[in-house]
């Protein structure tokens, strides 16, 4: 596929997950149950988003990458449009696992381990930065547990800031372990991006 073509194609595809991302953000935007809640949710949407615009002459991802890049940007809309502690599709989870509280936050913070460790690992290899993929499936485990420490953070400040007002945002529903159990959902997700999924996203790469 000559370069133009294959620009264009990109261009399309990246359009699709853009134009997906707005709809979403209409859904979730109209009237979400906090609007602070809301904007602080899908904070990470409205950074990506021109991102992924402006690099793509320089930087592309595959198609498979972009519709997880996609889906992440859903679960963060959805988490942000009823809080994540009220999510019904987390009441059917709870209700199906027999679980004491709504476990949707732990689908975020999956996602949130998953999603930048593969887009981690294709700019590692896809620059040349790292050759092994050994290396390289470690270090996008380690961007992706910096970027779930960072986020436990924000979260931190969110509370000193915001007081009993970020409750919603925090979403802990009564956990004193809540940000570890987070980050472990990160590291669990970016595992197995690496050990289950990457080998199709070289695949995709390969097409």
């Amino acid at each position: 596929m000559n370069a133009p073509l294959a620009q264009r194609n990109y261009d399309k595809a990246l359009l699709v997950c853009l134009g997906v991302w707005l709809a979403g953000l209409l859904w979730s935007g109209w009237a979400p149950y906090d609007r602070a809640t809301w904007w602080m949710e899908v904070a990470p949407v409205f950074l990506a988003a021109p991102v992924l615009w402006l690099t793509r002459r320089n930087l592309q991802f595959s198609t498979l990458l972009l519709i997880f890049i996609t889906l992440h940007g859903l679960v963060l809309m959805l988490g942000g449009a009823y809080t994540y502690a009220r999510v019904p599709l987390g009441f059917e989870i709870q209700h199906w696992l027999g679980l004491h509280r709504n476990p949707y936050d732990k689908i975020g913070h999956f996602m949130q381990g998953f999603v930048p460790a593969l887009v981690s690992r294709e700019i590692l290899l896809g620059t040349g930065a790292v050759k092994g993929r050994k290396m390289a499936a470690f270090l996008s485990i380690c961007v992706a547990m910096a970027i779930s420490a960072c986020y436990e953070l924000v979260e931190w400040w969110a509370a000193l800031a915001m007081g009993q007002g970020a409750d919603e945002f925090l979403g802990t529903q009564g956990d004193p372990w809540d940000t570890q159990s987070d980050m472990f959902f990160a590291l669990i997700g970016s595992c197995v991006a690496m050990l289950f999924v990457a080998r199709f996203v070289d695949r995709a790469i390969s097409r």
